[in-house]
C-alpha cells in the first residue's frame, strides 16, 4: 500500500491505462506541457508523446472531437478544465454521445471519458465553483461517477476508461490534495454503479456525493457525541445509482438525509429523495431531509461562499430534524 494524493491516484490510473491500451489518448486545455491546472496529467506527455495533446479553448469543439474519435476506434479522455463550462459540451453530449448506441442499434459504441472538476470552497467565484452534477446525470445514456477517496479515484477512472459507453467523471477541486492509501500493485478495476458504506450506523442514513461525503462523516462524528448513530453512504456513482445499497440502509435506519453540493431546486438531492420515496417509503419514519447549496450564484467572498455551500453543520442539523 502507498499513501498518495487524489491527483496522484488519477495520474497513476491514466498512466496504467495508456500503457495497457494504445488507443487511449488524453487531450484538453493545458494538460500536456503544463500538466493540467491541478497537475493530474503531469508527466504524461513526456511518457506518451503526442497521445497527450494541448488544445485551444473550445469545449464544444473538443467534446464533438471526443465523440468522433470514440466512434472510430479510439478511447479518448477529455479534460474540461472546470465543470462550469460543461454547458458548452451539452450539444455533443445530449445529441450525440448519449444516443448513438441507441439510434444505431448498438452498432456504434462510445467509449470516452469526460473528466472535469467542480465545487466551491476556495473562493473561485461564480464562474469556477459550480456543481452541475444534476445536469449531466439527467441525460439517459451517460454514466456519471464522482469518487471521493484516492483509491476510488484510481479504480473508477480505470473502469470509466474501459467502459464502452460515455462516462462523465466528476472530480472536486478540494479533493486533489486529499491523501489516502492506494494499492499500487493492485490492477483491480472499480465497478460503476456501486456505493460504499463510509461509516456504519443505525439511526439515520446520510447519502452523500463527492466532497460532501467528507462533510457527512464530520457530521456523523458530531452526532455520535449526542448519542446518534449515523450511517454515511458514499454513492460514488450518480448514474447508475446503487439502489440496493440505498434501500438496505434506509430499511435499517428508517431515516434519510440526502446531500449534494449542487443547487437545491431541480437538483440531485431532489432525485435522491424521490428515489427513496419510490422504493423505500414504507421504511421511512419521517420525511427525507435534503441538504444542498442555496439557489444563488456562488459568491467570490469566502465568508459568503461558506453560507451558500452546505457543510457538516447543515448535515447534522438535517439529521436532527429527521429524527425529531
Amino acid at each position: 500500500m502507498a499513501t498518495m494524493r487524489y491527483a496522484e491516484a488519477l495520474n497513476l490510473a491514466l498512466r496504467e491505462e495508456m500503457a495497457r491500451d494504445d488507443t487511449i489518448f488524453v487531450f484538453g486545455e493545458d494538460i500536456a506541457t503544463y500538466g493540467g491546472v491541478f497537475k493530474v496529467t503531469q508527466g504524461l506527455a513526456e511518457q506518451f508523446g503526442d497521445r497527450v495533446r494541448d488544445t485551444p479553448i473550445s469545449e464544444q469543439t473538443l467534446t464533438a472531437m471526443a465523440v468522433t474519435a470514440a466512434m472510430t476506434g479510439s478511447r479518448p479522455v477529455l479534460e474540461i478544465m472546470y465543470a462550469d463550462f460543461l454547458p458548452l459540451s451539452l450539444d455533443a453530449l445530449v445529441n450525440q454521445a448519449s444516443i448513438y448506441h441507441y439510434i444505431w442499434n448498438e452498432q456504434v459504441t462510445m467509449p470516452f471519458v469526460l473528466r472535469t472538476q467542480g465545487g466551491g470552497g476556495v473562493g473561485t467565484g461564480a464562474q469556477h465553483a459550480k456543481s452541475l452534477d444534476a445536469m449531466v446525470a439527467h441525460i439517459p445514456g451517460l454514466k456519471v461517477v464522482a469518487p471521493v477517496t484516492p483509491a476510488d479515484a484510481r479504480f473508477l477512472l480505470k473502469a470509466a476508461i474501459r467502459d464502452p459507453h460515455p462516462v462523465i467523471f466528476l472530480e472536486h477541486k478540494l479533493l486533489y490534495n486529499l491523501r489516502g492509501e492506494v494499492d499500487e500493485a493492485d490492477d483491480a478495476v472499480g465497478e460503476i454503479g456501486r456505493a460504499r458504506v463510509a461509516r456504519e450506523g443505525r439511526d439515520v442514513t446520510i447519502l452523500a456525493t463527492s466532497r460532501m461525503v467528507l462533510e457527512a462523516e464530520k457530521a456523523a462524528e458530531e452526532l455520535a457525541g449526542e448519542g446518534v448513530s449515523a450511517e454515511v453512504i458514499d454513492l460514488r456513482s450518480l448514474r447508475p445509482l446503487d439502489l440496493d445499497a440505498i434501500t438496505a440502509s434506509v430499511a435499517k435506519t428508517n431515516h434519510a438525509v440526502v446531500v449534494n453540493e449542487g443547487w437545491r431546486f431541480c437538483g440531485y438531492t431532489a432525485e435522491l429523495a424521490a428515489t427513496i420515496m419510490d422504493h423505500a417509503f414504507d421504511d421511512l419514519d419521517a420525511p427525507v431531509e435534503r441538504v444542498a447549496a442555496r439557489d444563488m450564484p456562488i459568491p467570490y467572498a469566502e465568508p459568503l461562499e461558506r453560507e451558500v455551500i452546505p457543510g457538516a453543520a447543515d448535515i447534522a442539523a438535517a439529521a436532527r430534524r429527521a429524527l425529531a
